[in-house]
């Protein structure tokens, strides 16, 4: 029984749906090999534009699956080693896809659900959403997701929440950089999501690629001589890419550019 909904509709949007409602959308092997599956065959997709991320029921993502856990509980040192690795793996593979993803948080996300929203490039949420990383009221900690959700909220925050287990509300998500915009409700988080794809898909695809390269290529560097050779570089590829050239010509003309149906 498949726990991932994979839908694209006629613009090239991909509706990836997290589908273990009764388990309030919590992680296992499962879950995180169609996720990896999904990414996977999302990244060199032709027609795909942007990706949403989403759950059902009435939680985004609870973390990871009691009974994975168990399961886990029992495993040596070696086979747990995987079993993060695997984790980890399907994290970067949402990190790093060429294609923009957008996280609908309608509920609460603890843990690996974090994670999540963390690889996205753009997370909105409903007012009523609460985060948290409860790892160590475990005896456990965060490591799969760590790179990820240090990168987004930065490692002040990490301090402070990693080490309290506390709650997170949604006001304090937007407020350290988990989440983009909060919303209302369910309806309003919909119509926000419709704004976003509306301006993603108004844009050249092949640039978004490149625009997502360059922010994790480019991010965390200093500002040398060769970066800015690079930066130089990247620019003048793009100037003289189709792409780049039926833009300029579409903005001179005055006209749409061939990508905007």
């Amino acid at each position: 029984m498949t726990a991932l909904l994979y839908q694209i509709d006629e613009r090239g949007v991909a509706y990836l749906t997290l589908d273990r409602p009764d388990l309030h959308n919590a992680f296992n092997e499962d879950l995180i090999n169609e996720l990896s599956d999904a990414f996977t065959d999302l990244a060199t997709h032709d027609r795909v534009r942007a990706i949403v991320l989403q759950g059902n029921g009435g939680s985004f993502s609870a973390g990871a699956d009691l009974d994975w856990m168990r399961r886990a509980a029992s495993y040596g040192e070696e086979k747990n080693r995987e079993d993060a690795q695997r984790l980890s793996d399907m994290l970067f593979l949402i990190d790093s896809c060429p294609k923009p993803v957008i996280a609908k948080v309608h509920g609460n996300a603890f843990g690996g659900g974090v994670g999540l929203i963390a690889c996205a490039d753009i997370a909105i949420a409903v007012n009523k959403a609460r985060f948290a990383f409860t790892e160590v009221r475990l005896g456990l900690i965060p490591a799969a997701i760590s790179p990820f959700v240090m990168k987004a909220i930065g490692p002040r925050h990490a301090r402070r929440f990693f080490l309290t287990a506390e709650p997170i509300d949604a006001e304090c998500a937007k407020e350290i950089g988990l989440v983009h915009k909060l919303v209302a409700d369910e309806s309003e988080l919909h119509d926000q999501v419709e704004i976003f794809v509306g301006l993603l898909l108004g844009n050249a695809p092949g640039a978004v690629a490149e625009a997502k390269a360059l922010i994790h290529d480019f991010g965390e560097r200093p500002i040398t001589p060769e970066l800015r050779h690079e930066s130089a570089r990247r620019i003048a590829t793009l100037r003289t890419s189709q792409e780049g050239q039926e833009g300029i010509a579409a903005f001179l003309e005055k006209r749409r550019p061939n990508w905007v149906h």
